[in-house]
């Protein structure tokens, strides 16, 4: 919002607010005279129309202020950004814990994880650039050690099944769910030094019951099932409910070894062999078959415009 858009908000706040007082005033003085008076029906026309043009003109700014918001989102405030008008590529940023979705409130919270990236959007902006013929190629900039599963199988799948070649440059990290979503583009760089895999899965947690007795609480269950409970940090796990949680905890590792395998074009078994978790660096990563190319985001770029034909105008998103 510009100075002369915060003045003039300015100067409507302060006139309706005038006017506001000046009718409550004479409505406490004078209601009994003028409660069905001409007067009081022209005081309330009035204030009336105040507040339609005070409203009119909020519409306005907010309007106008949206409108450059959206046009400043084309451009990444840590990229160069392109017109979006000639834009060809989708420039999207898989940057922090990658989550299925973040809550509207989630960034006024001081203390929440700002680093934080979700995949309903990210597979939300694939899909607009499947439908947007202007777009020519989808490049993904992924600098994240994981996040939830579920993120990083949607992401891969939005990948792969795209009409658009997809690039991805791994950064410094391209590790757990952040690497089975990069899994699905069609081309892999990183950087020598990036660190990448840990195909693996964990729900480990810390528990809270020594810490409790010592502290004077004591933990009161009431809940219908055996497993309803199970996990809650504030009681012992069992060996029952360990089983329950290592039976899905294997089952969500053979799928990520499943989908590496199919995405990357390498064999389960060789998938299983490296899938304990562990990362690997760019060059041993590209031994691998778990990336395609070492080089950067300038090398993606020359990469995309030997595909399409022209040279790339990103947007980045």
């Amino acid at each position: 919002m510009n100075d002369q858009d915060k003045k003039l908000l300015e100067f409507v706040e302060r006139h309706k607010k005038r006017i506001a007082d000046s009718v409550s005033f004479f409505l406490k003085k004078h209601h009994k005279k003028i409660i069905y008076g001409f007067d009081f029906i022209l005081i309330m026309v009035c204030v009336i129309a105040l507040t339609v043009a005070g409203n009119f003109a909020y519409f306005k700014i907010f309007n106008a202020q949206s409108s450059d918001d959206y046009s400043s989102s084309l451009s990444d405030s840590s990229q160069e950004g392109d017109d979006g008008s000639d834009c060809s590529v989708l420039g999207l940023n898989l940057h922090g814990t990658v989550v299925t979705y973040i809550p509207e409130d989630y960034f006024e919270d001081p203390e929440s994880n700002k680093d934080i990236v979700a995949s309903e959007k990210i597979t939300h902006y694939i899909e607009e650039a499947n439908n947007d013929e202007k777009i020519k190629a989808i490049l993904i900039e992924v600098d994240s050690s994981g996040g939830l599963p579920v993120a990083g199988e949607e992401i891969a799948r939005a990948l792969k099944n795209s009409a658009k070649p997809s690039v991805v440059v791994i950064r410094q990290s391209g590790l757990s769910s952040a690497y089975w979503a990069a899994s699905g583009a069609n081309h892999i760089f990183a950087s020598r030094n990036s660190d990448i895999g840990s195909i693996g899965v964990t729900a480990s947690y810390l528990e809270s019951v020594d810490k409790n007795k010592k502290d004077g609480y004591q933990y009161v269950q009431l809940s219908v099932g055996k497993y309803k409970d199970t996990g809650n940090p504030d009681k012992v796990l069992t060996d029952d409910e360990k089983a329950l949680i290592m039976r899905d905890i294997k089952i969500v590792h053979q799928n990520f070894i499943a989908d590496v395998a199919k995405y990357r074009n390498i064999s389960e078994d060789d998938v299983q062999k490296i899938a304990d978790g562990s990362s690997v660096l760019g060059d041993k990563a590209k031994e691998l078959k778990l990336i395609d190319e070492i080089g950067g985001l300038s090398d993606a770029k020359n990469y995309i415009e030997n595909i399409i034909k022209e040279k790339p105008e990103i947007c980045w998103q």
